[in-house]
């Protein structure tokens, strides 16, 4: 008997099983090892085995964090919590389990200032467009780009969430154009695609008003907007847009407390403008019980061009109204004093912004990526200071230890968010920004390599 008349013997005898490892192609067998994986978590309750966690930091003779101890454990998950976390012995379990394999645990990633209403992701190269410099330069831009961009914008988010989702993203605060040339089209698509992904990514939309809520006359859609499901009404640059600081912010504060929204303000301006607003939005909020806590600046440049007491002083007064900031984290002259807002203990967070879109060709999605940026930037390179910037972007600045080593993540009842990388510890992972070997969102497994 040949060879040829073997395997068809033998093939035939085993119902095709026997010999299939050897004949599939590598790409059909991953792909039947990724629909194997997705079956096995198709379920409310299963086991993650052998998931990497840290637990606490080890000391040099100096008292210095020198590394990060870690263990293995298996973690109950059921109806999206965490309810058991017991080591990982080679217990024998009944319930469905998933391998970690030793890969390490780490919560969740959070993009909180991201436009994916408005991209070119998924089409073809283009690079920032010559010619607009200014914001009132990309407001006549979009102008004319926005009605051929909202044909596809329901996919084009979708498929931003897909990358998200691969970058370790469970959670995003969506910016959505709410302007006269969008009217509530943008709004309706970004609702539609947030539907069908609702599963893969938990969301808050911001209704902005992109050109402006004076100068292109915004504020009767932003009302109609704030009475779709949006969970925060913005604004843009009160002085050098609108040209009305006072009259900008009073309208948006109003809107916000009429239909009882939170605030978050696209704010570029630099000092001799941008200070003014953030000192009247302080003074707004104080008066406001109910918007503390819900109020915030995305950018806030103007806070990178205080002198060093100003900074501190405006710094308490956010702290003490619960203003947070949403830093994109910028490169070039701009250093914005992020760790001077840690120290004052006020909100601090950060968003990709742009997915390859008509403001900037370099949106990635990865937030783990500005968390590396984050401590290159401010010099964070020892052991303790590389696992700090991991809590830029995680909820409410969470991290696996807090400053004395002691484990707070993750915890019995937690909200089973997080993700799974090969790294030693929190430290490795925001130095190194290893693949995302698989994403969790409220317990359901939304992405794995």
């Amino acid at each position: 008997m040949n060879r040829k008349e073997f395997l068809h013997l033998t093939t035939a005898a085993t119902g095709g099983f026997f010999f299939g490892g050897a004949t599939e192609s590598a790409e059909s067998k991953g792909v039947k090892e990724k629909d194997t994986k997705r079956r096995e978590l198709v379920t409310e309750e299963y086991i993650l085995i052998n998931a990497r966690l840290e637990e606490y930091f080890i000391y040099n003779e100096k008292g210095q964090v020198k590394a990060t101890q870690t263990g293995l454990y298996d973690l109950h998950i059921k109806a999206g919590k965490i309810v058991s976390i017991t080591r990982a012995i080679g217990s024998v379990y009944v319930l469905p389990r998933w391998d970690a394999k030793g890969k390490l645990l780490l919560p969740g990633l959070r993009d909180m200032h991201v436009h994916i209403d408005k991209t070119f992701y998924g089409e073809p190269w283009n690079a920032e467009p010559l010619g607009a410099k200014t914001v009132k330069d990309m407001i006549a831009l979009e102008r004319r780009i926005l009605p051929d961009l909202l044909l596809h914008s329901t996919e084009k988010a979708e498929m931003a969430i897909d990358l998200m989702n691969s970058k370790g993203t469970y959670f995003a605060r969506c910016q959505t154009n709410i302007e006269p040339t969008s009217g509530l089209k943008s709004l309706e698509n970004l609702q539609k695609a947030l539907a069908n992904k609702k599963e893969a990514i938990q969301t808050e939309i911001v209704a902005f008003p992109q050109h402006g809520i004076l100068y292109s006359d915004a504020e009767g859609i932003l009302r109609e907007a704030a009475q779709m499901g949006v969970d925060y009404i913005g604004g843009l640059d009160p002085t050098t847009v609108d040209g009305d600081m006072k009259k900008s912010l009073d309208v948006m504060f109003q809107i916000a407390l009429d239909y009882d929204k939170g605030i978050d303000i696209h704010l570029h301006e630099g000092k001799a403008t941008g200070l003014p607003a953030i000192e009247y939005m302080i003074a707004k909020v104080r008066e406001n019980k109910a918007l503390q806590g819900k109020t915030f600046i995305s950018h806030g440049f103007a806070l990178g061009q205080l002198e060093v007491k100003e900074t501190e002083a405006i710094g308490e007064q956010l702290a003490e109204v619960g203003i947070g900031i949403i830093s994109t984290v910028p490169l070039g002259k701009l250093n914005m004093p992020l760790p001077m807002l840690y120290k004052h203990q006020v909100q601090l967070m950060t968003g990709t912004d742009s997915i390859i879109d008509h403001w900037s060709p370099f949106g990635s999605c990865d937030m783990l990526e500005k968390a590396k940026l984050t401590a290159e930037l401010y010099g964070w390179r020892d052991e303790f200071t590389l696992s700090r910037a991991l809590q830029i972007a995680t909820k409410n600045q969470l991290l696996p230890l807090n400053a004395e080593g002691k484990q707070v993540w993750p915890l019995v009842g937690d909200e089973a968010s997080f993700i799974l990388v090969e790294a030693s510890c929190s430290a490795e992972a925001v130095a190194r920004i290893p693949v995302r070997e698989a994403v969790f969102n409220r317990g359901k497994l939304v992405y794995f390599v």
